[in-house]
């Protein structure tokens, strides 16, 4: 087991002209499962290369273990890697193929070779297919031979760079499960690239969320789920996807307000809506005049009979079994996710509202947060059993 840096790490291309990966400070604890995330030509994969000693960083630093391995070749860093494409050697068996990397990197004899195979095998579940070729094997047997071949070397690191892309969505949660269930058995570092941010979410004890090059968050996902850093990792993480207005923000003074305190109001600029929040959801509203207003799709519900809300107009009516997506005319995709049983007929008016604690807002020039990092306090109306005020314009 090892702990992993990675410290201002940069990748450039083309003499510079194309920047992979910009200036990544990322850490790793002994045993932990990390897992990157990040839409397409982030610099996920190239990062991992990088740790894996297969791309050449432009600057930086890789420390595995507290030991600086930045200039050392790939076959002298005790990590496994685990590719997209399984890259199995088609002429040889499946004992060949996971024993092949055993007698490149240690000195064991042939027999305790595999030995070693086939006590991986068997813990994998493939010990009656050692002697199969891998034209002879299905996708999930593939993976499961690629798995096992970074297994028997018994690293200090696993690396895995999207594993389970070419699996059927059934498989991909069995091995998804598998995954999870031998990192925690073996207690091995582990960093898991992936674009699907259900993978990330599901698998790892932390998250790296990855665009353009850049770091934009990392932490618990939970943590990342609930606190964005900023409305691209808002907007990236969660399905489906965070609800995003565009407001006008104003001051007005509240009657139940202490003295020379006053509440917040936002008003859409695109769409008809007016939202009040007494404690302004706990954002630093100095000089702010415009906002972005983040609501997740499972925070927004119909309002209950008499009880203020937003009023807006079902356009479509989306049933995934267990919930309902209502699609709402109130920007270019606003949905909220609700109860089966909540069934309103398309073209029908509703009444939505939701929590101030549950609105994240968004500097409208950098997309920076400003409720990152927030307390907010509970409403003294909403304590005493009353709603936020809300109003439809």
């Amino acid at each position: 087991m090892a702990t992993v840096r990675l410290e201002n790490l940069r990748k450039t291309f083309d003499s510079g002209r194309i920047v992979a990966v910009d200036d990544l400070s990322v850490s790793v604890d002994d045993g932990d499962f990390l897992t990157v995330v990040g839409p397409s030509g982030c610099g996920k994969s190239t990062t991992l290369r990088m740790i894996a000693g297969l791309e050449r960083p432009t600057s930086g630093d890789i420390l595995i273990d507290g030991e600086d391995v930045t200039d050392k070749h790939a076959r002298k860093r005790d990590v496994a890697m685990v590719f997209q494409n399984y890259a199995l050697y088609p002429h040889k068996t499946v004992m060949g193929n996971m024993e092949f990397g055993l007698r490149m990197s240690t000195d064991l004899e042939k027999e305790e070779r595999r030995e070693r195979v086939r006590e991986t095998a068997e813990m994998m579940g493939i010990e009656d297919l050692l002697e199969d070729k891998p034209s002879e094997l299905s996708g999930g047997q593939k993976q499961r031979v690629a798995l096992g071949r970074a297994i028997v070397r018994e690293p200090d690191v696993f690396l895995f760079d999207e594993p389970l892309s070419n699996l059927d969505a059934k498989l991909r949660t069995t091995m998804r499960t598998e995954i999870q269930r031998l990192q925690d058995e073996l207690d091995i570092t582990a960093i898991y690239v992936t674009h699907d941010q259900e993978e990330a979410m599901t698998m790892g004890d932390q998250i790296a969320i990855l665009d353009g090059g850049e770091l934009q968050q990392t932490g618990r996902p939970t943590d990342v789920y609930d606190d964005p850093a900023n409305e691209f990792v808002g907007g990236f993480v969660g399905s489906p996807s965070m609800n995003v207005l565009e407001a006008s923000v104003t001051t007005s003074a509240d009657p139940r307000d202490e003295p020379n305190e006053s509440g917040i109001t936002l008003h859409g600029t695109t769409s008809d809506f007016s939202f009040d929040l007494p404690n302004g959801a706990g954002a630093d509203f100095d000089g702010v005049r415009e906002v972005r207003m983040g609501i997740r799709p499972e925070d927004v519900r119909v309002a209950d009979k008499d009880e203020p809300g937003i009023e807006t107009t079902v356009d479509v009516l989306e049933p995934i079994g267990s919930d309902n997506y209502l699609y709402l005319d109130l920007g270019p995709e606003f949905i909220a996710r609700v109860d089966s049983g909540i069934t309103p007929s398309v073209g029908s008016q509703v009444r939505i509202t939701f929590d101030e604690a549950d609105v994240h807002l968004f500097d409208t020039d950098t997309g920076e947060s400003l409720t990152h990092g927030r307390e907010v306090p509970s409403s003294p109306i909403a304590g005493e059993g009353e709603e936020l005020e809300q109003t439809a314009d």
